[in-house]
């Protein structure tokens, strides 16, 4: 027998079973930020690996240790996208969508990267981002999490994620706290783990969000980053306030926080739960307003987020919110001379009036028995009947499936009886 072939390690399958929760989180998602007038935009998987180097920045754990990288036959460096800002803001220049213009756009899809496989956290995982380009005030950094807020009040999760902000200001701001960091961290350099002591010289605000609680320690007395700010900064980050305030949206100031990536700017956020262990983080984001010029279009202020799919579907079974639309409406059960093919036409008369009706036909013949204990494993709520006798008198035996009664009616009615019942 030859050797049974597995999924790569970190890449998994999305089974029959599980695809009905991923839709309705989809959905979900789609339809909230539908409703404050975004579109969508879809990128290749494969990128020039430049893109993501100079976008993401070089130093950081995304470029230096995650990247799946390989070159093409032309010799050309090519990369499995990491995140979908980079090919986001790549695809804005170069389709002329962003200079003078101002875009609300959203994506979904898979993003690779190659670390090690845990509870929620994979090497193909999927994200759903949102990226707004020609707007610098905060009311649009605001809006972004009041659309976040929105839905996690539609997925039922609000009152197990909290949001945290900072502001980590301008890039001359981020440079003079970042010579103050690195002479405070060299203080304690002897105690610091490898991870820290390569980041100190290399990208230094990521010690601050260190997981190691030793060091977490030590950083009570580093210089804070609020200290630096430039006074643009300053009032953008007092206006997102206010308007979060207004809006009744909780919040904490965590003035370490300041994502992975190189191209942030000003607003950072995040949204956290406790209900997943160690992997908190179901949504994160903030401002990038020199990335677009970065990569070679004309300087345009940016905000975005992204959220990683996984893990809103892993909270969703934590929390026990599965509940979603049964697969099947309708089993169809026939016997009989010609019966087979009068179910399938059947079914596809109702498909076309009840718009959305889901009907699944027995195929594969069998008793009734049989065909029934189908019906149930499909998830259906109702099975049609139609034995030789039904089709002479133009009829169908409705049963419903839940409650055991049932019904003998005209063809021509049963549409608008399922339209009652489903």
């Amino acid at each position: 027998m030859a050797k049974q072939i597995q999924a790569i390690r970190g890449m998994n399958d999305c089974l029959p079973s599980q695809s009905p929760l991923w839709q309705k989180v989809e959905g979900t998602i789609k339809q909230v930020v539908s409703a404050y007038g975004y579109s969508e935009v879809r990128m290749p998987i494969v990128e020039s690996t430049h893109l993501f180097s100079r976008a993401i920045g070089e130093v950081t754990d995304v470029v230096e240790k995650e990247m799946y990288t390989f070159d093409d036959r032309n010799g050309d460096s090519l990369t499995l996208r990491p995140e979908g800002t980079a090919g986001c803001v790549r695809a804005g220049i170069q389709n002329g969508l962003l200079y003078n213009q101002e875009q609300r756009l959203w994506y979904a899809g898979p993003m690779f990267r190659h670390e090690r496989p845990q509870k929620g956290r994979y090497r193909q995982f999927h994200q759903f981002g949102v990226e707004v380009f020609g707007l610098n005030g905060p009311d649009v950094d605001a809006e972004l999490i009041m659309m976040t807020a929105r839905l996690w009040r539609e997925l039922g999760i609000d009152k197990h994620v909290r949001l945290e902000l900072n502001s980590i200001g301008s890039l001359e701001a981020r440079a003079n706290y970042r010579q103050a960091l690195v002479a405070f961290l060299e203080q304690y350099v002897e105690v610091l783990d490898d991870d820290c002591k390569r980041r100190m010289h290399t990208n230094p605000l990521r010690v601050l969000d260190t997981k190691n609680m030793a060091i977490q320690e030590i950083l009570r007395g580093a210089p804070k980053l609020s200290d630096y700010l430039d006074e643009e900064s300053k009032q953008h980050f007092a206006g997102l306030c206010e308007l979060l305030d207004a809006a009744g949206i909780e919040y904490q100031v965590n003035e370490r926080l300041v994502r992975g990536l190189d191209y942030y700017n000003r607003t950072v956020f995040e949204w956290i739960t406790e209900s997943l262990g160690a992997q908190g983080t179901v949504c994160g984001g903030g401002r990038y307003d020199g990335l677009v010029e970065q990569l070679g279009g004309k300087a345009t202020p940016a905000v975005g987020f992204a959220m990683g799919l996984e893990r809103l579907v892993l909270m969703m079974e934590t929390l026990a919110l599965t509940d979603v639309r049964r697969p099947v409406d309708v089993y169809m059960v026939t016997a009989g001379e010609g019966t087979m093919m009068a179910g399938m036409k059947l079914a596809e008369q109702l498909r076309e009036e009840v718009p959305g009706l889901r009907v699944m036909s027995h195929f594969g013949g069998g008793s009734f028995k049989k065909q029934f204990k189908r019906a149930d494993n499909a998830g259906a709520v109702v099975a049609l009947v139609l034995g030789e006798n039904e089709i002479a008198e133009n009829n169908v035996v409705v049963k419903d499936l839940r409650g055991g009664e049932q019904i003998t009616m005209s063809q021509d009615e049963v549409a608008a009886k399922l339209a009652e019942l489903i």
